[in-house]
């Protein structure tokens, strides 16, 4: 990314942002020193990392700035740079991901501190002395994480024991070698994507040094209230699946495609409830979407649904009574989203466009809402006993596919690592293994897109091809309600377009993407 300023005006940048630049060949940072418009008192601001290549020639703006904010004036061209040699630029400080590490993550330390206080009686009753204990002492590392977050704190090696705990501490490693000299990551200085991973990962912490609540789902309450926040949704789905599957080999061709392309597009817009997005705020669905899709495909911004559509169904067209056709889903959310992926899997199968349908989902609790194993177990026998005939019948369906072992769950410690997907070949090659195996892969949500393209700021006509940095277990697709400030495979002049009329529209939840890379 490029910005010409050859008429020497400023650049502002909202939030302090650390700065880079390149001396003799080695990274230095720098942090800007401004004087406030209101006290003229001098602050040293630091906010969320990013680098930026500043031109020797750059100088600080004698314009006085808005609180919060560093000017500069540039007589050459400033770039934006990166870490890696691809092309991507790590996220600005200036962006999204300052407000989501100032604002959004302290208010859910503070929920999750709030949850474990609200419990301490049910800790009481099922542990004993043992269980206030682990309640207290939880809450006094949390305060504390809370604390480092929000004073900027150096980032610190976990040591909880378990498994992927070197893997973490290597990547805190990595992140301190792109520093120079005696600095430390900190958590207003280091890559979103990090931050925001390590700040769930270090909650997980604070509950294994703490038996007997080590194995304890802080978020459970928030998403077992969503699930059922949203049954007028999930009825409406269930029975419009359950009707559908009663003459399903009666439907010709055309009539499958337009079944799919609507079930993929309910699980697309199922996207949007996302309780990290929300602070752990509610966020159910309401209605069904089924109703609102013919709206909604204005908002859909880039559609390579046909393109999948043609996998699919050329997949079927071929394969012989012994062949297998594995599609792939990487959750996000669990609750309705989770419901609408299921929809769509017992579609897939159904109609014969595939054999058997592999979840993938998180170890641990995750980003609020990720569905664990539990969620999926729990969403599946909760369905078997609702006393609603249609809802009922899926959770029965699902659990004999379970049983047949047509529908099989995996989770794997990658999907709760910092790392790009670009280096799972390299981190995680039992998984990477795994995925090749499969004839599509279906990635839910805003955290995996985040991850496919390397959460970097790229230009937004960049081919998604690209932003995927050679990873490529498989023909691949995302489906993604935009909800951080990522955004490739535009249309020239698409996303500028937004831009000046709607700046708000990459973080809203309104707009999504279903985006398809079929290369190996």
């Amino acid at each position: 990314m490029l910005i010409e300023d050859t008429a020497r005006c400023a650049c502002v940048i909202s939030g302090a942002v650390p700065l880079c630049y390149s001396a003799g060949g080695r990274w230095r940072r720098c942090r800007f020193r401004w004087r406030a418009a209101s006290r003229g008192q001098r602050r040293t601001n630091t906010t969320v990392g990013v680098k930026l290549l500043l031109w020797p020639d750059l100088e600080l703006s004698p314009c006085r700035p808005p609180v919060g904010a560093v000017t500069l004036r540039a007589p050459a061209p400033v770039r934006l740079h990166a870490f890696s040699s691809h092309g991507g630029i790590p996220l600005a400080g200036w962006s999204f991901a300052y407000f989501t590490i100032k604002d959004r993550l302290p208010q859910i330390l503070t929920k999750v501190i709030d949850t474990l206080h609200r419990h301490k009686n049910e800790f009481f009753e099922e542990h004993g002395e043992k269980g206030i204990e682990a309640e207290k002492n939880t809450i006094s590392i949390l305060s504390k994480l809370r604390n480092e977050l929000q004073t900027d704190k150096p980032l610190v090696p976990l040591d909880d024991k378990l498994c992927d705990v070197p893997l973490w501490n290597q990547y805190l490693e990595y992140q301190q070698n792109l520093l120079d000299g005696n600095e430390q990551p900190s958590w207003f200085q280091s890559p979103w994507l990090y931050v925001e991973c390590y700040m769930y990962r270090r909650i997980h912490e604070a509950l294994v040094h703490n038996p007997p609540l080590d194995d304890y789902d802080v978020f459970k309450e928030a998403k077992v209230q969503s699930f059922f926040e949203s049954q007028q949704a999930i009825i409406a789905l269930c029975t419009y699946l359950q009707e559908l599957l009663k003459n399903i080999e009666d439907l010709d061709e055309k009539q499958l495609q337009e079944e799919f392309f609507r079930l993929l597009q309910v699980s697309l817009w199922g996207n949007k409830c996302d309780l990290s997005f929300s602070a752990g705020e509610d966020n159910f669905q309401k209605a069904s979407s089924l109703k609102a899709l013919d709206n909604l495909k204005t908002f859909i911004l880039v559609d390579d649904t046909e393109d999948i559509w043609s996998l699919l169904i050329n997949s079927k067209k071929r394969r012989t009574s012994k062949d297998v056709t594995r599609v792939d889903i990487v959750l996000d959310n669990a609750g309705y989203e989770l419901i609408t992926d299921l929809v769509l899997a017992d579609f897939l199968l159904s109609s014969k466009l595939v054999t058997e349908i592999h979840f993938h989902g998180k170890c641990i609790p995750w980003y609020v809402s990720d569905t664990t194993k539990q969620d999926f177990n729990w969403t599946v026998k909760q369905l078997q006993s609702a006393n609603n005939r249609w809802i009922s019948r899926c959770g029965m369906n699902w659990e004999g596919s379970i049983k047949k072992g047509v529908f099989v769950y995996h989770d794997h410690m990658f999907w709760t690592l910092p790392h790009e997907f670009c280096s799972m070949a390299q981190v995680a090659t039992d998984l990477y293994t795994e995925l090749q195996k499969s004839h599509l892969i279906i990635f839910k949500g805003d955290l995996n897109y985040r991850k496919l393209t390397g959460d970097r700021k790229w230009e937004f006509t960049v081919p998604f091809h690209q932003a995927l940095n050679k990873f490529h277990p498989a023909p691949l697709c995302s489906l993604r309600t935009l909800k951080s400030d990522v955004q490739v495979g535009l249309k020239p002049g698409q996303g500028e377009q937004f831009v000046t009329s709607e700046p708000d529209w990459m973080i809203c939840g309104k707009y999504g993407v279903v985006q398809f890379d079929a290369s190996l």
